[in-house]
């Protein structure tokens, strides 16, 4: 449907429709006038720059700002001297927000020099109540403010900061809208994500997301299957499906269907060569999921699966609801169906109240689980959350000593697990160049990084390529006759 819209036959002498994607368009066509119309005065094509903090939903959101932004006239650039700077926001950790702030900083220097560039803010962090208030004070230069649950609202937003002399703040609480069929301006030509849900009902106590992006809600599964086909008739050979917990997909919807059902559909479109997906939750990771990933052609053999702690008295004050043997078992299940799977894991340091037992747990389901790769992080305090007000939070030399411990052994055991496939030949998808010109980067199925020479024809294409050395995280390699 968008990709036969011509703006130009959008009556805006008529009131905005009431239907929401209709209503997108409108408001998109008001400010591409609005925008024409400067752009003629000063000679010139308007610039955007478009920055992005944090996970693959905020990259897929990004996106539709961007192909909003396209249709409206602007051209992006990579740099902040541009007419419109606009940041998507994420406030997992406290870093998070303390980068923002510090780029916001320097964005007022430049608008100093150019008064007209506009400022927008957008995402998770703007769902903090504190943040905005700090942004009223501290930062008034900021012309537009909006959170997670309308992003699909940007256009109309857009327009009326157009309009508007004063600071526009617009948060809401919570949605249940899924408005479908927006512009959308893709990172790769060749692959793509594809959010199949929103929000999360997990409530681990460490976590700000659910009171950011609000409660689950499913998309329709034939709305995901139009999209999918859509991307793959306009080039896409790779979908990653997009959620906070995909493996609790379909149960909002009023005829619910399961995740394992939604890939076997997925499976089914021609021209789809790989399947990924993210994230998944050890508690819903179903007998039946496992089963469809070990009998499918084309979902790739590598699974996101964060564990978080190995101590179950810590998992059970974190709210993940399984305890470190269900998670060990839950592996073992896996490696017995999906024998060459690539595992990867979350694993937090420093948990309130974590011992130093507790801590040796972990090491042990490291030892015994075999993770291509963890990504490690130390536990960060976040207002809001029920882990913050927790006593007997860990002093920091003690989850110093302790992260470097775990680093150290992930490192170790990650550069044996991942170097099984030294010496053999991977199928790999050409994702870019690398900075050495003429080293092209890619991946393989299984999700391991490989640079090896190439030719800027082959981006986005398949091409066998011969494992040499393993560097722990990636490889380096050769290509050989397809």
């Amino acid at each position: 449907m968008f990709n036969e819209l011509d703006f130009k036959k959008i009556d805006l002498t008529k009131d905005a429709p009431v239907e929401e994607t209709q209503r997108q368009y409108y408001y998109i066509a008001k400010a591409r006038g609005m925008i024409a119309q400067e752009c003629t005065k000063e000679g010139r094509t308007f610039t955007y720059c478009l920055k992005t903090f944090g996970c693959q939903m905020n990259e897929k959101q990004s996106e539709v700002v961007a192909g909003i932004m396209d249709e409206m006239g602007y051209k992006r650039q990579d740099t902040e001297d541009a007419d419109v700077v606009i940041y998507n926001t994420c406030t997992v950790r406290e870093n998070a927000n303390l980068k923002v702030y510090g780029r916001l900083g320097r964005l007022h220097n430049l608008k100093n020099k150019n008064p007209n560039m506009k400022i927008v803010l957008f995402g998770c962090m703007m769902q903090e109540a504190h943040v905005v208030e700090k942004i009223k004070k501290d930062y008034p230069f900021v012309n537009l403010v909006f959170g997670t649950h309308n992003i699909f609202k940007f256009a109309e937003l857009y327009s009326e900061m157009l309009l508007e002399e004063k600071q526009l703040i617009d948060i809401w609480d919570g949605t249940d809208k899924i408005v479908e069929e927006l512009p959308t301006e893709r990172n790769y030509t060749f692959k793509s994500g594809v959010n199949i849900m929103f929000g999360c009902n997990n409530f681990c106590s460490y976590c700000i997301v659910p009171y950011v992006r609000g409660r689950e809600r499913s998309r329709e599964p034939e709305a995901i299957l139009t999209e999918i086909k859509s991307l793959v008739a306009d080039g896409v050979s790779e979908v990653m499906l997009l959620g906070q917990n995909v493996n609790s997909y379909g149960k909002t919807l009023e005829n619910p269907i399961s995740f394992a059902q939604l890939l076997t559909e997925v499976e089914k479109i021609e021209g789809l060569k790989r399947i990924r997906f993210m994230t998944s939750h050890p508690k819903d990771l179903s007998d039946e999921l496992i089963e469809v990933m070990a009998n499918s052609k084309k979902i790739c053999h590598h699974l996101h699966l964060p564990m978080q702690s190995g101590s179950s008295r810590v998992l059970k004050e974190m709210n993940r609801r399984y305890d470190k043997e269900k998670y060990l078992n839950l592996v073992e299940k896996i490696r017995t169906a999906i024998p060459d799977i690539s595992l990867t894991t979350d694993i937090i340091v420093g948990f309130p109240g974590e011992t130093e037992e507790d801590f040796l747990e972990t090491l042990d389901v490291v030892e015994k689980s075999d993770f291509d790769t963890a990504f490690t992080f130390i536990y960060s305090k976040r207002s809001g959350t029920p882990a913050a007000k927790m006593e007997d939070q860990i002093p920091e030399d003690v989850v110093k000593d302790r992260f470097d411990r775990l680093l150290s052994l992930v490192q170790q055991k990650g550069r044996v697990v991942s170097s099984r496939f030294e010496g053999t030949v991977q199928e790999v998808l050409v994702e870019e160049e690398s900075k050495e010109k003429g080293i092209f980067t890619g991946r393989t199925q299984y999700n391991l990084l490989v640079h090896f020479p190439a030719c800027p024809e082959m981006l986005g294409k398949y091409v066998n390529v011969k494992l040499n050395t393993c560097k722990g995280f990636y490889y380096l390699g050769e290509l050989q006759d397809n």
